[in-house]
């Protein structure tokens, strides 16, 4: 029976509903059982199927270890509704289904869900613009096809200098014109958006984000807003959690350690406990919001063990998107539960239930939920919120390199509109912004061949580096062109065509002459 990962792209929640349907089905096991004095073939009780089910589900990569088996016989309970499962009589729809020993068979009809087809390009959301394409900012000459090839893959530099010195003095002055905060604003969400998608490895994010929804706002805020501790800082304290909210948090995050002035009895941090999870279940909607439900149900198919920092990194950038309020209360609610997981001073909370699995049980719907009932939701939202309790502190960090990526950028734009004086001393000018444009695709062979040139010309360079370098003294050049003739013969050859000869002439056995033919010399004699 083989599963495969249903990797990022639009519907992937009917997708994986798809997916277990067609694994149950083809894997359960059927045969004859008897009820109510009658016998009926090819079905199953209730029990074997939460026992099969669960165990797929645990095994699956898609849902992880952390489902439970009353998550299980929910998710046959949506089965028996949606009609992928029938009881024996063939009732379906409004009838329970619960742990037991009760039959039920497959129906002769297929359950898949049909994926809906994609809108038509043209009533597709119109991309909005980005600073790059708003008229004015930056205008070019029209540039020929051929000399936009030649400058792809240049250095933005070189690129300066090319059209600082073909473009007319007026038009360079034309182009002048200061970022605004709308434009910076833009650079954050498309700099955060492009290294989202490429992350997420998907043709375009509006397959699996509105666009419209992102608020470059709140990724700014997010990201320079915090506290030494990383928790995002709130303008308006009235959006934040109330006081008694964080106490008893801080209470259940340090326990025993909490405030001598908080009563004590037995029982008091399961009460503490259901207080804090009272509250977030008051909130109108889930802490990662309907409007990105299906952006984080995306992320989960990069939530692989072998692709573990490749998950991290896109709920890094997932997490930027949320409106600040909604970041700083999911990274409490997280260190909350993280340290209670781990902490075995910790009594239990729940009589049945390990800590561990009861943070992410309880928290699950608070955290990940869709707008509409989804029939897969908590299946989801503990495969997410068990990996975001588990590297919360990496997830829920201000990634640096896309920091300083934004930062770098918007200097460099603040830079290139500065003024420069010309040449000849007469007015300034303003350097344009660079062409950036996509890398030609090449194929293997190709790849090959350009990998093995560049290393040659490397290994070439790195020979005239020793034959003119000054500073190397003569023994150790001499001493390193040998380990460069030894470890790079064919290149060494190259250069010194002459030595291919010598070498051979050198490498010759000397043939000794006969010990007999040799001449005796005359001994010394007083005689003589």
């Amino acid at each position: 029976m083989s599963s495969h990962i249903i990797t990022p792209g639009p519907y992937r929640a009917t997708k994986l509903w798809n997916e277990v349907t067609r694994l149950f089905r083809a894997g359960m096991p059927l045969r004859k059982h008897r009820q109510n004095f009658r016998h009926y073939s090819s079905c199953f009780t209730a029990s074997a199927a939460v026992e099969w089910l669960h165990q797929l589900l645990r095994s699956n990569s898609n849902f992880g270890p952390d489902v439970t088996r009353q998550q299980t016989v929910q998710l046959l309970k949506k089965f028996l509704k949606n009609h992928v499962i029938e009881d024996v009589k063939g009732r379906w729809g409004t009838e329970d289904l619960e742990d037991n020993n009760l039959l039920y068979r497959f129906p002769s009809t297929s359950p898949l869900k049909p994926i809906p087809c994609p809108a038509p390009t043209s009533s597709a959301i119109k991309k909005r613009p980005s600073f790059r394409d708003k008229e004015g900012f930056f205008k070019f000459r029209s540039i020929k096809k051929h000399e936009k090839e030649s400058l792809e893959n240049v250095d933005p530099a070189l690129q300066v200098q090319h059209e600082g010195e073909n473009q007319p003095l007026e038009e360079q002055q034309a182009q002048r014109r200061e970022l605004t905060v709308e434009d910076e604003q833009d650079i954050w969400r498309d700099i955060t958006l492009t290294h989202l998608q490429r992350i997420l490895g998907v043709a375009s994010l509006y397959e699996v984000l509105d666009q419209r929804c992102v608020n470059p706002q709140n990724i700014i805020h997010n990201m320079t807003k915090v506290n030494k501790h990383g928790v995002v800082t709130l303008d308006d304290k009235s959006n934040d959690l109330p006081h008694w909210v964080l106490s008893a948090m801080k209470s259940l995050a340090n326990w025993p350690k909490y405030d001598s002035a908080q009563p004590s009895y037995p029982g008091f941090e399961r009460d503490v406990f259901k207080t804090v999870s009272d509250y977030f279940y008051s909130l109108p909607q889930p802490l990662l919001t309907y409007e990105l439900y299906e952006l984080f149900i995306n992320v989960l198919g990069v939530l692989q063990p072998q692709c573990e920092r490749v998950a991290i990194e896109a709920l890094q950038l997932c997490t930027l998107l949320l409106p600040p309020a909604s970041r700083r209360k999911l990274q409490l609610l997280m260190r909350m539960m993280s340290r209670i997981s781990q902490n075995v001073d910790m009594p239990r909370l729940h009589p049945a239930i390990g800590t561990r699995t009861l943070m992410v049980h309880t928290f699950s719907g608070c955290v990940l939920g869709s707008a509409e009932e989804c029939d897969l939701d908590e299946l989801l939202a503990t495969r997410l919120v068990s990996f975001l309790m588990d590297h919360q502190q990496s997830i829920l960090s201000v990634p640096e390199y896309l920091l300083s990526a934004i930062s770098d950028h918007i200097q460099y734009l603040r830079t290139v509109q500065v003024p420069i004086d010309s040449v000849d001393g007469g007015d300034p000018v303003c350097a344009p912004m660079p062409i950036y444009a996509f890398c030609h695709q090449i194929s293997s062979a190709e790849f090959e061949e350009q990998k093995l040139a560049s290393s040659q010309k490397a290994m070439e360079d790195l020979l005239e580096i020793l034959l003119t370098d000054q500073n190397i003294s003569e023994k150790d050049r001499r001493k390193r062109l040998k380990q460069f003739q030894k470890q790079y013969p064919d290149i060494y050859r190259r250069r010194f065509p002459s030595s291919d000869k010598v070498t051979k002439t050198d490498n010759k056995p000397k043939i000794k002459p006969p010990l007999l033919n040799i001449k005796k010399t005359k001994a010394f004699s007083i005689r003589n």
